[in-house]
């Protein structure tokens, strides 16, 4: 039996957090010892690990200023301070800081893996948790295996760093057959069937691009066009985001749900899914979409292609900017016929992301290493 350590920084609402839960709950318990490691407890996430999963924590809240703080120790120092136990295999779930410690264990019985989920475009925000850029490449080089959650990822990853070593491609692990018995469940609010309802799905920040969403939303509304938004989650953009749904007169046109643990009962009584991020990983959210029949409409972002098809076979991928997705959405909304056929290709493609092929396919890397 091999002994696994996964280590994350958190479990809390995010795409990465929510896969890891999904993966480690469907190993095969006869072939693996998996232990799921943090650094800060009290993610919502937690509460979904299977009871039979060891779960480690390091600290009890959040550290403000952790990835400074953390760049004042070694990552020989850090993983010492840390991991005490010995594993066969340690896995870094997230870049950053859970890269530079787990790239510090020093027994050569240990293999290393990082697993990468989101585009990095430059050296210099992939370095961003390390002391300098050289101190990052000679810690994903000390890595046995990478893996990319998409072959955009991985390009991506292994053109910055000129990367050598063998670099793996393995999609998310999606609870299919859980995520349709949750999207039956009712919710406790009523979708106005005289318009379109869009959705969206992400932690409020940055990088999830909503203010050009709302930008968008409210151009398409001052042309006529009935739509109606419900986004779920939270983040430290909502008052932002609040002020300018306000200062537009949006409120009936935009809802701002908050997080929800089934947000599949919401995208599955929408009309349409969309995101506008400036950079993902292979959007859970989307897949999420795609699985429970709702239409997705994307600006090009890592996995976007992957997902929905080179010509939009399966979805539809603009250009990512804003007015670019703009044009893209207004085209599908003034279109029924081409809505209806998103949505019938949406169960096609949603069928394809398989609970037990994306966990086999893990397995096999792992024992393979």
């Amino acid at each position: 039996m091999l002994k696994v350590l996964f280590l994350i920084h958190d479990l809390g609402q995010g795409g990465a957090e929510k896969v890891l839960v999904n993966l480690v709950n469907n190993m095969d318990r006869t072939k693996f010892d998996i232990t799921v490691m943090t650094l800060f407890s009290g993610g919502v996430n937690e509460q979904f690990l299977a009871k039979d999963i060891k779960y480690k924590t390091i600290y009890k809240r959040m550290i403000r200023g952790n990835s400074k703080l953390m760049k004042l120790l070694s990552p020989r120092t850090l993983h010492k301070m840390y991991v005490k136990e010995k594993y066969d295999i340690e896995i870094s779930f997230l870049e950053g800081p859970c890269a530079r410690i787990i790239s510090g264990c020093k027994n050569p019985e240990t293999k290393k893996v990082s697993w990468i989920h989101v585009e990095q475009h430059t050296l210099e925000a992939l370095a961003t948790s390390f002391r300098n850029k050289d101190e990052a490449i000679n810690c994903y080089n000390k890595f046995d295996r990478v893996v990319c959650i998409s072959d955009y990822v991985r390009n991506d990853f292994s053109s910055i760093l000129n990367y050598q070593k063998p670099c793996d491609v393995l999609y998310n692990t999606i609870e299919s057959e859980k995520i349709l018995e949750l999207s039956k469940q009712p919710v406790n609010i009523q979708f106005d069937n005289s318009v379109l309802n869009l959705i969206a799905v992400g932690t409020l920040k940055k990088s999830k691009g909503y203010d050009r969403m709302l930008s968008v939303v409210n151009r398409l509304t001052a042309e006529g066009i009935k739509i109606h938004l419900y986004i779920l989650g939270i983040g430290y953009l909502q008052t932002e985001l609040e002020q300018f749904v306000e200062r537009n007169n949006l409120e009936k046109v935009i809802t701002f749900v908050g997080y929800d643990v089934n947000p599949y009962r919401y995208v599955a009584r929408a009309d349409l899914f969309i995101c506008t991020s400036h950079s993902e990983g292979f959007s859970t959210a989307a897949t999420e979409s795609l699985i429970v029949g709702t239409p997705v409409c994307t600006v090009e972002v890592s996995g976007m292609k992957e997902m929905l098809g080179e010509n939009n076979e399966f979805g539809v991928v603009t250009d990512n900017d804003e007015f670019a997705f703009y044009n893209g959405l207004k085209t599908l909304l003034g279109n029924p016929a081409l809505l209806q056929h998103y949505k019938e290709q949406a169960k096609i493609r949603g069928s394809y992301f398989s609970k037990k092929n994306t966990v086999r396919a893990v397995e096999e890397l792992l024992e393979s290493i």
